[in-house]
């Protein structure tokens, strides 16, 4: 997955891939989707699982940096507050974001009876982009059905390009969706993973580099003057041990790898990252007062900022990549990149 080695597309790699080069190559994590397709209907719904247990009862630490904040995403404030994450994340178009944390409520409360009881509520994670360009979406298509169906279908191989929530999404002059990659280091004499996941939905046309080359000034089909709007939501994944406030740091290098593909985050877009790991767990209950987390040596952070700065940029490339042409809403078509390559 990600960019295969005969896309023909030469991005800088620094790093070696994961061996499925998904965000799943972070043991645990897992992603499902359901997509929804018929006619005036593109749309879909994608879960991102930080990890196989209860994450209510185990959460990861993580950090969130709105980098343009046009969005309406849910459950970015305790993050911000608490740097944790105890829900799966669900990734959806921008009118289903009630109907999308009305069902992973539901599913939290299935899963621990002492949600609203014994203890406090929950703090679901919806993330959206506008998808109306391809989809009806005043219709309102996506059910809680369609969200129990990916909230109950988690693998640690998925698709890319225009599927699940990435169905009806347009980026940069083409068909956009959803892009995995990841990247793995060596720290102290251990492999270590960094994976991205992207629902690519933003950027002016004309505007796609890849790998420093200004390819949309090429590609006359995709030069239709649209400014730069429309929105991306990426999630980040390792398990490198790392602090709520270096996942944060994490979380805004993102904006190096939209910049590299061509955005400037205008003013009509909704950029959004989450960063989570998988090493830092905080209990729900504990019976000691004194948690211990490890955290990386700030001096050497370096190559972790690279190396998912290298994720996500071709997370966002494989978006693109794998997106097939879509005709839409009102006979609107979109194109794939690879109808250029």
């Amino acid at each position: 997955m990600g960019l295969p080695s005969n896309s023909g597309l030469n991005l800088y790699e620094k790093y070696k891939k994961g061996s499925k080069n998904l965000i799943t190559d972070v043991k645990g994590v897992k992603v499902g989707s359901v997509t929804i397709q018929n006619g005036d209907v593109n749309t879909g719904v994608t879960v991102i699982f930080p990890h196989e247990g209860n994450i209510f009862q185990d959460k990861v630490m993580a950090g969130a940096a709105v980098l343009n904040g046009f969005g309406k995403s849910m459950g970015l404030i305790q993050i911000e507050e608490l740097g944790t994450i105890e829900t799966p994340i669900v990734m959806t178009n921008t009118l289903s974001i009630g109907t999308a944390a009305t069902a992973l409520t539901k599913y939290m409360l299935e899963q621990n009876k002492d949600i609203g009881t014994t203890t406090g509520t929950v703090n679901c994670v919806v993330t959206e982009c506008n998808d109306g360009s391809l989809n009806d979406i005043r219709g309102l298509h996506v059910t809680e059905e369609d969200v129990f169906k990916a909230l109950n279908s988690p693998s640690d191989v998925f698709e890319e390009g225009a599927v699940g929530s990435g169905t009806g999404m347009c980026c940069l002059g083409f068909k956009g969706g959803l892009g995995s990659a990841s990247r793995v280091l060596d720290i102290d004499g251990k492999e270590y993973t960094m994976g991205a996941m992207v629902m690519s939905n933003f950027g002016g046309s004309g505007n796609l580099t890849i790998g420093g080359d200004h390819i949309g000034r090429r590609i006359k089909e995709a030069q239709n003057n649209k400014k730069d709007q429309g929105s991306i939501i990426i999630i980040i994944a390792t398990d490198i041990p790392l602090s709520e406030r270096q996942l944060k740091r994490v979380a805004k290098r993102a904006s190096i790898s939209l910049a590299r593909t061509g955005s400037y985050m205008g003013n009509g877009s909704g950029d959004v990252a989450i960063a989570f790991t998988t090493a830092n767990r905080l209990p729900h209950y504990s019976n000691t007062d004194i948690i211990e987390t490890k955290m990386f040596y700030d001096e050497n952070i370096d190559r972790v900022f690279e190396a998912s700065v290298e994720a996500v940029e071709e997370a966002v490339i494989s978006s693109l990549y794998h997106a097939e042409t879509t005709v839409g809403f009102n006979g609107k078509e979109v194109k794939g990149l690879r109808e250029f390559l």
